[in-house]
């Protein structure tokens, strides 16, 4: 019988489909001498009937008609081998994936034969079998809909009673695969977006609401792991923690962006068993617990991880109830949450209690032990003293008391950079949160001057009192009542649904203060000199999105703040005009007046959340750059020139101005007469291997590239506007005094210096002639560069008599100041504080130096 399978035959012909489901009728048992053909007559069919769907209805009426679907069944219960069931559920699969009639789609769910296939007990230690049948489950799922999913049901006086699709779907929902975990989720949206009322009602029953806690917990678990993996990455940094955080906070995301899908899918009651289970499995028991300030390295982590998990659940999870709910939250001491984590909180828990993500989450372990996070500040409920100490200070605390709103300023004003960083990105997901009311953001400090005037106009128009007293009105009482009246809504939730209870005074404060409050903090934040530029970006970006229009809001201390610490990264930057990288510095600063004002004017923050997670290294001052190292060199410059930016630009929000396209920078000026450029017939594109130039300046001298091969050069040191080089030339016999460039490099930053020893020696150091921070495309997304780092050049010139080195020594010096000057002189408008608060007028003079003799200006006017 088994020989006759293989005889010539039509192979996609109604006979041969009619052929293989009589053999296989016919099969009474299944052993290894015919387990070959049924698994070949299973794979056929599906083949066939795929076929017959698109090409011959005859051939699905044939199938209904012998009922091959209960043969499958027959089959399945007869095999002892897991070829079988592998093969069984491959076909049904292919089936129901590639079938288009509605007719044949019914037929396969009906008679309970999918449902036995769904509930029969499967070896699923093995892991072929497993992905097979999880593969099947998605199959089914692809197909529901509001008439398909009744036939998957068992219902009893019109109420679902069972649905194994979906029960058995999420017995896999937290399998340590993480595919099958994803084939899970998306049966369980396929069924939730089917949207019937009777299975929506079976899904938010007992038991089945577990599952929604247990995903929560699951992505606790997920939460405690990115915090064991930043606290090692705080001790030990590396290549592959970095990686490893990188694939955590794409579960994690992954995870939110589901109960988003979730929720979207409009069940009624599945929001609100959500965000029960976020508030009271994550949020109040560990999230805003270890947000309390720290006061040693090693808890930093817990907190930069609550404040990036912060920002992603509001960020992604689109739930009105909680994003309010976790607003009013901030109002409360840290201490009030202390109930909820056993008295002991940190964002580093201890391994006690918690599960990996591949086991099946716990309930009980919600109450893992931890260590405390302690402060230092006082609880500063009034904007009283505008200076940056008045927001926290390190030896009046009262640490239990301080709101939790007022901890994140604290960040602000005394938080290291990713502390910083972390706290500026939860207001700005906070400003950005459409879920939250706009009367929560006024409390916050934090709604946009134009949405806090659009709401003071409607007050106005309706209001009982004038409309000019209400409008203009620094204390407008139907605006308080009605912010009091919705924060105390979500603050007594929280007390009847959570058992929390809110104990303070601070709600009946002016409406105005947190405001100020926040205003200060941003203004503190652009004084401090140990916060990296994309940091202060992002402060800006938030001092923009709140006060877009006027300056009304600064007063006087705010401005002299500002303009004082104006005035010191001017300094600072102009320090850069003699450094390593003066030919760029220009350059830098135009693009980064690009890159700000684009930041600044962006209806997003320059920054993710996710940054706070890669932490990069701050070079502001000498100090900080390894000796001798003019790509470390190179990165302070970028560092400075972005603070500087950011920094002016304020300078001019503080006006009410916009913004200018581009910095006001002086043109380049013409190269005097007399000059080594001018001479030696360079122009501006510099010189280049091959190019012809004139010695008359140059110096002999002879350098060996290579061991043992030594090379005579005449030398050169040019400069032309900010741009400079060092030039080795070979004379032409023929055509003296002109040689041909052979070898170029920068001028910048060669410290020249002659040999104590041997005073013919010229010691010059080569640094790369461009910076890869100029280069997006050689830096990864969390700014560090995906090449190794630069390593300065050496060359060693020896001449023929001291007199020859002493002079070559004084050209390459003069073409330095050169190039100083000319870079200073062009940065002058920029640099100079009292020009900049006359902007028009200094604009107006840089537009008419364009077309006036100031183009001329001599080199070394400055």
């Amino acid at each position: 019988m088994w020989f006759s399978f293989w005889r010539s035959r039509d192979r996609f012909s109604l006979d041969h489909l009619r052929y293989l489901t009589d053999q296989l009728t016919k099969v009474q048992i299944v052993n290894d001498v015919n387990k070959d053909f049924v698994i070949e007559a299973l794979r056929s069919i599906a083949e066939l009937i795929t076929y017959g769907d698109q090409h011959d209805p005859t051939f699905f009426e044939f199938f209904m008609e012998k009922q091959v679907v209960g043969d499958f069944v027959r089959i399945l219960k007869l095999s002892k081998s897991i070829s079988i069931p592998l093969q069984l559920l491959q076909t049904v699969s292919i089936m129901i994936q590639n079938l288009r009639s509605e007719h044949a789609i019914y037929y396969m769910f009906s008679n309970e034969h999918m449902n036995y296939l769904i509930t029969y007990s499967f070896d699923f230690r093995n892991e072929e079998l497993l992905s097979y049948y999880i593969s099947f489950l998605r199959a089914i799922s692809g197909k529901l809909n509001k008439n398909t999913i009744s036939l998957l049901v068992k219902t009893r006086n019109e109420e679902v009673v069972s649905f194994p699709l979906y029960v058995e779907a999420i017995r896999f929902a937290f399998h340590e695969e993480n595919m099958v975990r994803t084939a899970v989720r998306t049966v369980t949206l396929n069924v939730y977006h089917v949207g019937d009322e009777f299975v929506n009602r079976y899904i938010t029953s007992t038991p089945r609401t577990e599952h929604f806690s247990n995903l929560v917990s699951f992505f606790r678990n997920q939460c405690m792991d990115l915090y064991r993996l930043v606290s090692e990455t705080l001790k030990n940094p590396g290549s592959d923690s970095t990686s490893a955080i990188t694939a955590v906070v794409d579960e994690i995301e992954d995870n939110l962006y589901y109960f988003s899908d979730v929720i979207s899918a409009g069940i009624p009651d599945v929001g609100r068993l959500i965000t029960d289970s976020i508030l009271m499995l994550l949020m109040f028991p560990l999230l805003l617990p270890s947000l309390r300030i720290v006061d040693t390295n090693d808890m930093q982590s817990g907190v930069v991880t609550s404040l990036y998990l912060l920002c992603c659940i509001l960020r992604i999870v689109k739930i009105k109830d909680l994003a309010n709910t976790i607003v009013a939250a901030l109002f409360y001491p840290s201490e009030t949450f202390t109930k909820f984590s056993r008295g002991q909180v940190n964002g580093y828990a201890s391994d006690c209690g918690f599960t990996s993500v591949s086991q099946k989450p716990d309930d009980n372990s919600a109450e893992c032990k931890a260590e405390y996070l302690t402060v230092d500040v006082p609880n500063s409920s009034s904007s009283s003293g505008l200076y940056p100490e008045s927001v926290m200070s390190e030896n009046n605390c009262s640490r239990s008391n301080l709101a939790l709103r007022e901890v994140l300023l604290a960040y602000v004003t005394k938080g290291d950079d990713v502390q910083v960083l972390g706290s500026l990105s939860v207001l700005a997901t906070l400003l950005q949160t459409k879920e939250l009311d706009e009367s929560m953001l006024d409390k916050l400090g934090i709604l946009p001057q134009r949405k806090q005037h659009k709401n003071q106009l409607l007050q106005a128009l309706v209001g009982e009192a004038s409309g000019e007293e209400q409008l203009f009105s620094s204390e407008n009482s139907s605006m308080r009542d009605s912010i009091g009246c919705e924060l105390n809504t979500y603050l007594e939730k929280i007390k009847e649904l959570y058992g929390l209870s809110y104990l303070c005074s601070d709600l009946v404060t002016s409406p105005r203060v947190p405001r100020f409050q926040v205003l200060d903090a941003l203004v503190s934040l652009f004084c401090r000199s140990n916060i990296s530029a994309e940091t202060l970006w992002v402060g800006g970006w938030l001092l923009r999105q709140l006060l877009p229009y006027s300056e009304a809001e600064f007063n006087s201390h705010h401005l002299e703040l500002l303009q004082v610490s104006y005035k010191n990264s001017a300094t600072a930057l102009v320090k850069e005009v003699r450094g390593f990288w003066p030919d760029l510095l220009i350059t830098v600063l135009c693009n980064e007046w690009k890159n700000c004002k684009r930041a600044m004017e962006s209806s997003y923050p320059p920054k993710e959340p996710k940054c706070v997670l890669f932490p990069t290294q701050i070079l502001s001052s000498e100090e900080d750059t390894p000796e001798g190292s003019s790509f470390a060199a190179g990165e302070r410059m970028h560092e400075l020139a972005k603070v500087f930016v950011v920094l002016h630009q304020i300078q001019i929000f503080t006006l009410g101005r916009p913004l200018p396209e581009k910095p006001l920078i002086y043109p380049p000026g013409d190269l005097p007469a007399n000059s080594r450029a001018q001479t030696s017939g360079l122009d501006l594109s510099g010189p280049k291997p091959g190019t012809e130039v004139n010695l008359v300046n140059a110096v002999p001298c002879r350098i060996a590239f290579e061991r043992g091969k030594e090379r005579h050069f005449s030398f050169l040191a040019i400069s032309v506007g900010t741009s400079g080089w060092l030039v080795l030339a070979e004379e032409l016999p023929l055509k003296k005094p002109f040689g041909l460039v052979r070898v170029a490099a920068p001028l910048a930053g060669c410290n020249p210096k002659i040999d104590d020893k041997h005073p013919r020696w010229l010691h010059l150091r080569i640094r790369p002639s461009s910076l890869p921070v100029l280069d997006p495309a050689k830096f990864n997304t969390h700014g560090k560069s995906k090449t190794k780092a630069f390593v300065d050049g050496r060359w060693t010139l020896a001449f023929r008599e001291e007199e020859s080195c002493k002079s070559a020594l004084c050209m390459i010096v003069e073409e330095i100041n050169f190039l100083h000057d000319e870079v200073h002189r062009r940065l002058k408008p920029l640099l100079n504080l009292e020009t900049s608060l006359d902007l028009s007028g200094l604009a107006d003079e840089v537009s008419s130096s364009n077309t006036t003799s100031s183009n001329t200006t001599p080199r070394n006017s400055v």
